[in-house]
């Protein structure tokens, strides 16, 4: 095991921060590159969508089981690992943050629930189908190279992932319905967390930065979640407390320097307290 949990940059695959792929009646193959590289990061968005098979996957200690048809997405900087493919038949984009439009990262990035697979039915399908092949023919280092061919390129990256985004907010459009001022700015305080969690500890420095008080974000970050604004700066750092304490071999002392501690002891008792057991015995019930 190494000291780091390995994180794959898009750079090294794809000088434009594209790449996309037919994936066809594929099973889990030790040498699967393409979607199984071990446990691993990626700071690039991977956008799935599944025809036909099954396939299963941990995503940040969750199972995920995906069949057909149904769409995926994993966020930049989420611990996976491809666990099942079976027979599995769709495509696979993975795009660098800064190639999305703003409003598909809006969808995705301001989400208040975690990821999970959505089914589609026959008419997406044949949708997506038909746009990510049209993805695939068009992304050529022929057309890449030019502004007038990444500019073609990149509006198609546009309508595929846009089309993943609208079946995401469809999903949740009883509560796009009941859309307030609570709920848009708990998202706007998830995204900072998600960001500044290892530097930034405190709800109140969080309102400042979102420029209202202390108070109205502790209110407003319960009325839309149930929970308190520390609850979520919390939960940042006990998930990638565990993704360190167990695809990597640093120390306690290590990891609670990585989180932003300098009193080890103090980021134990933390943990201790927020999972109900100390970060050596979640360690070693974890390996096993």
């Amino acid at each position: 095991m190494k000291k780091t949990i390995p994180t794959y940059d898009l750079n090294n695959v794809s000088r434009h921060g594209i790449v996309v792929e037919k994936v066809e009646r594929r099973l889990m193959e030790t040498e699967d590159n393409l979607i199984d590289k071990g446990i691993h990061r990626d700071n690039h968005y991977i956008f799935m969508f599944l025809e036909s098979g099954y396939a299963k996957m941990m995503v940040d200690f969750t199972i995920i089981e995906t069949h057909e048809p149904a769409i995926f997405f994993l966020l930049p900087g989420q611990v996976h690992q491809g666990l099942i493919l079976n027979d599995v038949c769709g495509w696979f984009l993975a795009v660098k943050t800064e190639v999305l439009p703003d409003f598909v990262r809006s969808v995705f990035e301001e989400s208040l629930v975690e990821a999970k697979p959505l089914s589609v039915n026959e008419s997406w399908a044949e949708k997506l189908n038909a746009c990510a092949a049209l993805l695939h023919s068009s992304c050529t280092e022929e057309m890449l190279d030019t502004r007038e061919g990444f500019s073609v390129v990149q509006s198609l990256v546009n309508a595929y992932t846009g089309m993943f985004a609208h079946q995401f907010l469809h999903e949740r459009k009883h509560e796009d319905a009941k859309e307030n001022r609570a709920l848009q700015l708990t998202r706007q305080f998830r995204i900072l967390i998600r960001k500044d969690f290892k530097s930034v500890k405190s709800p109140s420095l969080y309102a400042e930065a979102l420029h209202i008080s202390p108070g109205y974000l502790t209110e407003v970050v319960h009325e839309a979640t149930g929970r308190s604004a520390l609850h979520w700066i919390q939960q940042e750092i006990l998930v990638e407390a565990k993704r360190l304490l167990v695809f990597t071999h640093l120390t306690i002392k290590e990891i609670a320097y990585e989180l932003g501690y300098s009193d080890h002891t103090y980021f134990s008792r933390l943990f201790s307290k927020l999972e109900g057991r100390s970060p050596s015995d979640f360690r070693m019930n974890s390996r096993k």
